[in-house]
Parts: C-alpha cells; sequence; structure tokens
C-alpha cells in the first residue's frame, strides 16, 4: 500500500506553476470568476485495480470577503482503509488570478494526525509553512520560501491550468508553492482522447504535469491529467504512475455538481 501518497497524488494532479509562461495574452489575465463556476466533483480513486477511496473537490464564493474558497476531502475505502486509513482534509484562500493566501490541511493517516498551514505573504514575498502534531501537541516541521508576486497552490493551480485552454503540441510554464518550495513547472497538452467514466463518455484533451522528478517533487512519477475538450476544461481523469511496488493510481470523475 502506498500509504500517504494517495492524498498527496490526488493534491498534486492539480499542480501548476512559472516565471514566463508561454500563453496568450488574454488566458494569463483571467481571473477565476471569468473560467471556473460554483462546482463539486466527486472522484473514485482506484489503485492497483481496487477501489481505494474517494476524493471531493469544491470551489465557493468566500463568505464575507472576496475571492473564493476551494476544498479537497480524500478519505480512503474498503480493503485499503482497513490496511491504512486516510481522512484529509485540505483548504485554500484564493483571489482573483489565481494567487493562493492561505491553506491548510488537516490529515488523519494511520495513527498520525498533523495540521498544516501555509501562509502567502505578497508584501514580503515569502511563504510560510507549519506543520503540527496534533496528538503530540508540537511543531514538526517548519519552512520558508521566496514566492513571486502571484503564486498559485494546488487548487489554484488545476484553475489556473484549465483556464490555459491549450491545444495539443502547445504548453505552459506557471508558478507553484507549496510553502517549503517554489518552482517553475511545465504543463503540456499532448493528445485527444476518449475517456469514460461513471459521470459518462468525455472527449478530452490528456495534458502531463512535469512536477515530479525532482522539480518539486523527489519521487519519480508522472503526472497526467485529462480535460474535456470543451470550454469548461474538466478534469474528468487524473492518474500518477510510480515505480513498483506503488504502481498506478487513477482519480476518475464520478458525479459533478453545481449550486
Amino acid at each position: 500500500m502506498p500509504g500517504s501518497f494517495i492524498p498527496r497524488a490526488a493534491c498534486t494532479f492539480l499542480v501548476v506553476l512559472a516565471v514566463a509562461p508561454s500563453i496568450p495574452q488574454s488566458s494569463s489575465s483571467s481571473t477565476v470568476s471569468e473560467i471556473i463556476n460554483p462546482e463539486t466533483l466527486s472522484y473514485g480513486i482506484e489503485w492497483r485495480l481496487i477501489n481505494a477511496g474517494t476524493a471531493r473537490l469544491s470551489l465557493a464564493p468566500a463568505t464575507g470577503r472576496p475571492g473564493w474558497t476551494a476544498k479537497i476531502h480524500i478519505e480512503s475505502a474498503g480493503l485499503v482503509s482497513k490496511l491504512y486509513k486516510l481522512d484529509d482534509n485540505y483548504e485554500a484562500d484564493i483571489q482573483d488570478q489565481f494567487c493562493t493566501v492561505s491553506t491548510s490541511l488537516d490529515a488523519i493517516e494511520r495513527n498520525r494526525h498533523h495540521e498544516t498551514k501555509v501562509t502567502y505573504d505578497y508584501g514580503k514575498g515569502k511563504a510560510s509553512y507549519v506543520e503540527r502534531d496534533v496528538l503530540k501537541n508540537a511543531v514538526f516541521k517548519t519552512a520558508e520560501t521566496d514566492i513571486p508576486p502571484c503564486v498559485s497552490d494546488i487548487i489554484g493551480g488545476l484553475n489556473k491550468m484549465r483556464g490555459l485552454r491549450l491545444e495539443p503540441g502547445q504548453s505552459a510554464q506557471l508558478p507553484l508553492s507549496d510553502g517549503k518550495k517554489s518552482v517553475s513547472a511545465r504543463v503540456e497538452a499532448q493528445q485527444r482522447e476518449q475517456v469514460k467514466t461513471k459521470a459518462g463518455t468525455f472527449s478530452t484533451i490528456r495534458h502531463e504535469a512535469f512536477v515530479f522528478n525532482g522539480v518539486l517533487y523527489a519521487r519519480k512519477a508522472q503526472l497526467q491529467i485529462w480535460l474535456t475538450d470543451d470550454a469548461r476544461r474538466l478534469p474528468v481523469q487524473i492518474r500518477a504512475r510510480l515505480s513498483f511496488p506503488v504502481g498506478s493510481i487513477t482519480l476518475a470523475l464520478e458525479k459533478e455538481e453545481h449550486p
């Protein structure tokens, strides 16, 4: 069992990050509200042909302030839950232009319970990372990294990628930070494919996000994202391919809801 990698994979597919993006000027100036409507997307997680759990992503206008609130809930299921129980909740505050203001992660994984908070201070050009062991009531890890004037977390990165509307053969560089490290990583639109999930059959464009292999994460892996070939660019399938013994982890869309 890949352990805590399932929630990390489910989050990092939302990836993307750049200092000089090779995208049309009109796309680079898009705001959240021009690209994404409020939505909740539910996915099934498959690992080695078995049901490993569920992931739910939601995006909604923030309450009492400008901007948006994005959330991810990831929970293990079935045999995987018996071997390695996961119950993770992630939340991000995002402004227009997909600039992330803060994130929080409450992660219960087997016998571990950690809380992680990241604050993005654009005035100082710094992101601050604090991870706390809830059971021991102690700070587990802290870090600080330089950030550009606007940087995305994992959810802001996914939605920014959706807004680029890349065609096969096109690529872009975008800025991403997890609070411990800031990078510029490439996202590439590769080819059109039909994808069938419980939510239906979709015409998609397969993308690859280059965030592993020492870019943002040291682990050797390949990350692919299938976005619908229409104006919505709905993420209907995500797959992380890792070497033995983990193998592939796939998230497939099961339901979409629009308030």
